[in-house]
C-alpha cells in the first residue's frame, strides 16, 4: 500500500485527507467491494476493513519515510521525498521504499539497545515555507526584528510566481485545513470558468461551494465577479472568489447585490492572513526577548 498511497496523494493535488486518501487507494488499485469487505475477525484488536487499516499503516509509515506528513487538522500532504520515489519507474521505487524501510527499521533497533528517546518521524524539508518573525506581543505584524520587507509582501509576490495549476492546489489545500471535504481541482476547458469545487458542513447541513482562483497584481472588477456567479448558475449557490490582488468597490458592491447569489471575495491580504492561520506554507516564530529591570537591583 506504501506505493499506491504515494500516488494517490499525487492524484489528489499533493494533499488529502484520510476519507480521500483512503478512496483514492482504492480506485487506484482496482479494489472490489469483497475486497473492502473483508475484516478482521471480531476478538481482533484491530476493527474493520483490512484494507483500509493498511492504507493507514502506510500513512504512518510513510511518515517515517518523511514521504508525507500531516497537520492537525488531518491533511496528509506528500512531501519532496514521497515525489522522487514518483517519479522513479515503479519497480525502482518499490525497490528504494524497502531499501528505507530497511534503514528505517536498523535506526529503531538502535535506538531502543541505546535506551535513548524512541525514534521520532523525521521532518519534512520545508525548504519553501516562509516564516513570520514575531517580536513580544507584535502579533505578527508583519515585519522581521531587522525590519525586513513585509512578510504579505513576500508571500504574495511568492504566490505570483507560482503556475496557475500550483496555485488552485494550494487553494485546495488551504480549503481543506480549513474544513471543506471532497475538493477538487476542475479548472480545464468547458468548465465555464470554475476551477474547484469542495463540500463545505458548518453543522448538520453540508452544500457544495465552487472556488475560482486570480493570480492578479492589480484588481478584479465587477465583470469577473457577474462571470464567475454566471458560471455557478445551475450548478451550486455559494462561491468563493480568491485572488492575490485586490477587488475593487465595484466588485464589492456586485458580490452582494440584491437578488443575486452571494460570492465571497477574498484578496491578497486575505489569503495571506488564511495561510498563515492554518499554517500553509508559513510558520509564525516567536522570539524570547530577555530585560534586565535595572530598578529592580537598586531596591536590593
Amino acid at each position: 500500500m506504501l506505493l499506491p498511497t504515494l500516488q494517490a496523494l499525487d492524484v489528489l493535488g499533493g494533499s488529502g485527507t484520510k476519507d480521500e486518501i483512503d478512496e483514492a487507494v482504492v480506485r487506484l488499485m482496482a479494489l472490489t467491494e469483497d475486497q473492502l469487505a473483508i475484516e478482521y475477525p471480531l476478538d481482533a484488536k484491530q476493527k474493520g476493513s483490512k484494507v483500509i487499516h493498511r492504507v493507514a499503516w502506510a500513512r504512518s509509515y510513510l511518515k517515517k519515510l518523511a514521504t508525507i506528513d500531516n497537520t492537525q487538522r488531518g491533511v496528509w500532504t506528500l512531501e519532496p521525498p514521497g515525489r522522487a520515489y514518483l517519479a522513479m519507474e515503479q519497480s525502482e521505487a518499490q525497490k528504494a521504499i524497502r531499501v528505507a524501510d530497511a534503514e528505517i527499521r536498523r535506526q529503531d533497533r538502535v535506538a531502543r539497545l541505546a535506551r535513548g528517546d524512541e525514534s521520532k518521524p523525521l521532518e519534512g524539508s520545508g525548504s519553501d515555507r516562509i516564516v513570520l518573525q514575531d517580536l513580544g506581543d507584535a502579533e505578527g505584524d508583519g515585519r522581521g526584528i531587522d525590519g525586513e520587507e513585509e512578510w504579505t509582501d513576500r508571500l504574495l509576490r511568492r504566490l505570483l510566481s507560482l503556475s496557475p495549476s500550483a496555485f488552485e492546489r494550494l487553494t485546495q489545500r488551504l480549503l481543506r485545513e480549513a474544513g471543506f471535504k471532497n475538493v477538487e481541482v476542475t479548472g480545464k476547458s468547458g468548465d465555464g470558468g470554475l476551477d474547484g469545487v469542495g463540500v463545505y458542513r458548518p453543522s448538520l447541513i453540508s452544500f457544495p461551494i465552487f472556488f475560482q482562483c486570480k493570480r492578479y497584481a492589480s484588481s478584479v472588477g465587477p465583470g469577473m465577479v457577474r462571470d464567475f456567479r454566471g458560471a455557478m448558475a445551475g450548478r451550486g449557490e455559494k462561491g468563493l472568489l480568491i485572488t492575490t490582488g485586490t477587488f475593487t468597490a465595484e466588485a464589492k458592491r456586485e458580490s452582494t447585490r440584491d437578488g443575486a447569489p452571494p460570492v465571497e471575495l477574498i484578496d491578497g491580504q486575505d489569503l495571506c492572513a488564511l495561510l498563515k492561520e492554518f499554517s500553509v506554507g508559513v510558520t509564525t516564530k516567536t522570539i524570547e526577548r530577555v530585560d534586565v529591570d535595572e530598578s529592580f537591583f537598586d531596591d536590593i
